[in-house]
């Protein structure tokens, strides 16, 4: 009876180490692929190489969504800091390639105009607008991604998201589909994380392309991610991809609601006007290419209401699914109504307002559905007019820069619109577009021509074009050309004052006065140092502000020291300041304009003295 006790025993400790054993030795090869720093660590957000106040997207974050890591695509260097300060307002940006600023990227992307527009219109407040989009990725990505910037303090997360939902990262109609199972796919990304789970793919994909052959780079990444290139209306692999959306959108709104941070949600708008559908059902009794022809006809015969409703129709048919369906535009409507936080953003309402009879067309959108730089201007508006009517930015406005005003004044190149032109006609070269490069094409001499050129093949990087830029501006005394390089550089990497100094300098040079106590003053309150208190005082006097500039004169004043000739122009300044409060009584005395004309010579300011003596 004891020997069968024991047997038993030794049976079930056997039996516990046949179970534990495995998975000691899981555990064990983990820590050791990790010891010798085998695969990749797939947070969101990692320390700044270059500055490790900073955090910014890790490059292989999007890693665990593509079966083949190959077409893999990599976020933008945007660095904001780890200790954010009492001032930061912090917004983040989800979405995919329309969100991320694709063809111009940088300073295209209505981010940036919308940072450009509210560092202007609130310049007490430091922005830090951080795009985490992604191309090629759709609404699982953008879950994950959502969930974890709610850990980095955001006041807001913008989000437009939608048209990648059947061929971007796991979608069901992508190379990277993995199942229709939300589970199966979410236990999957979770594995994905462990380098043993790493290991094996890389084996596997090893393994697949010595087989089948390595994947072609050469091919655009569109057709590369589509596998399943016919989707028909209402078929099942169409409802997944809505389902699929409208249940990761929830989710995602849900995390937001939780957490208590405004989320604005916008709806997307496509071209409907001036893109044939890529693939028609013929053997449907209503096909897209039927709807599309029946829109132009409609459309030239003054039927605009008629003629969009079958281009609409039309995008609904065509079974090439690169354009998100109606259904998804009313799943963000829904979705803003359930949830308090969750504001919606009418994109497409505001895309139609702009466009001629309401139709989107080429006049706003490059080609399906990236915007032109017009188009990202309007869709930064739609997120700006949004952000100012639920009033979450808690500051006075000091001067609020219209619309308008932002097309004329954002920092974008003639570099940047051709770069813009030229990767877009290389892309629609390739499928499903299949258009050559007109014949009377021929690129120019100019210097933005070349330097384009170059940018658009990748032979140069975006840094080195606008920096040759800002030589040939200064070169040929093209100031407006410089500055609009340097401000572009800027907000590229804003923590790098010296082109703050440029951008005041020059903005004073062209006439752009207001711009230039902007980035002077951003300066100074970054660093109050005697420098900066100097340039400060110096250009608020040659605007004719005496009565600002007196701080900046007594900060220099007590950084170096009771100055002679800094006193000797503090008295100077508040003579000028009796003058012109003397002049509200007195506005047409000459001799008091002569006498402030005079003062302004003494101190240097001939600018603001000319303004007098005329």
């Amino acid at each position: 009876m004891e020997n069968q006790q024991v047997t038993g025993r030794k049976l079930k400790l056997f039996k516990a180490i046949a179970i534990v054993l495995p998975l000691i030795i899981l555990v064990v090869a983990e820590l050791l692929l990790r010891l010798f720093d085998y695969g990749h660590d797939t947070r969101l957000f990692i320390k700044y190489p270059d500055d490790q106040n900073y955090w910014v997207i890790n490059k292989y974050a999007s890693a665990p969504y593509f079966s083949d890591t190959a077409n893999a695509t990599k976020g933008s260097i945007e660095p904001f800091r780890v200790e954010k300060s009492a001032n930061t307002f912090r917004i983040f940006v989800l979405g995919e390639s329309t969100t991320a600023g694709y063809p111009y990227f940088h300073n295209g992307s209505f981010h940036r105009w919308l940072q450009y527009r509210l560092m202007h219109t609130y310049p007490d407040i430091h922005f830090e607008i951080v795009n985490v989009s992604l191309t090629a990725v759709n609404s699982y990505t953008v879950l994950d991604f959502g969930k974890e910037v709610v850990n980095y303090k955001p006041d807001a997360v913008l989000v437009y998201t939608g048209h990648n939902e059947y061929y971007g990262a796991l979608g069901v109609g992508s190379t990277s589909h993995i199942a229709n199972n939300r589970f199966l796919i979410e236990a999957v990304l979770y594995l994905r994380k462990f380098r043993l789970v790493q290991l094996y793919d890389n084996i596997i994909n090893k393994f697949r392309s010595n087989k089948s052959g390595a994947i072609d780079e050469r091919e655009n990444l569109m057709k590369r991610m589509a596998a399943s290139q016919q989707i028909p209306y209402n078929s099942a692999a169409y409802l997944t991809g809505i389902d699929q959306y409208q249940k990761n959108m929830d989710e995602l709104c849900r995390v937001m609601q939780e957490k208590h941070i405004p989320m604005f949600l916008s709806t997307l708008v496509s071209n409907e006007k001036d893109i044939k559908p890529f693939i028609s059902d013929t053997n449907k009794s209503i096909s897209a290419d039927e709807q599309y022809n029946s829109g132009n006809t409609s459309y030239k015969a003054g039927k605009y209401t008629l003629a969009k409703q079958q281009f609409d129709k039309a995008r609904e048919l065509d079974m090439l699914r690169f354009r998100a369906p109606d259904a998804m535009n009313q799943i963000v409507i829904q979705l803003a109504k359930k949830y308090s936080d969750v504001h919606l953003v009418d994109a497409k309402t505001v895309f139609e307002q702009h466009s001629p009879n309401q139709i989107l067309g080429n006049e706003t959108i490059l080609e399906h559905v990236h915007p032109n730089l017009y188009g990202y201007a309007l869709l930064s508006d739609a997120f700006y007019q949004a952000i100012k009517k639920e009033h979450i930015i808690k500051a006075e406005v000091d001067k609020e820069m219209s619309f308008n005003e932002l097309l004329d004044q954002m920092p974008i190149t003639k570099l940047d619109s051709l770069n813009g032109a030229y990767t877009i006609m290389m892309l629609e070269t390739g499928w499903p577009f299949n258009k050559p490069i007109p014949a009377s094409f021929k690129r120019g001499d100019t210097p933005e021509e070349q330097l384009a050129g170059a940018l658009s093949t990748n032979r140069i990087s975006w840094l080195d074009a606008m920096n040759q830029l800002f030589q040939y501006g200064i070169k040929s005394n093209n100031k407006k050309m410089a500055l609009k390089a340097v401000e572009a550089v800027m907000l590229e990497y804003p923590q790098n004052t010296t082109y703050q100094v440029y951008a005041g300098r020059l903005s004073f040079d062209t006439g752009n006065y207001a711009n230039a106590v902007f980035y002077l003053k951003k300066l100074y309150d970054a660093n109050p140092s005697f420098e900066n208190a100097e340039d400060m005082y110096l250009v608020l006097l040659k605007t004719d502000q005496p009565d600002k500039s007196i701080k900046y004169i007594q900060a220099a004043i007590q950084i170096q020291g009771n100055k002679q000739q800094l006193n000797g122009l503090l008295s100077l300044v508040n003579e000028v300041i009796d003058l012109k409060n003397k002049m509200i009584i007195a506005p047409n005395n000459k001799d008091l304009m002569g006498q402030i004309a005079l003062d302004y010579h003494k101190i240097g300011a001939d600018e603001a003295a000319n303004k007098y003596e005329k």
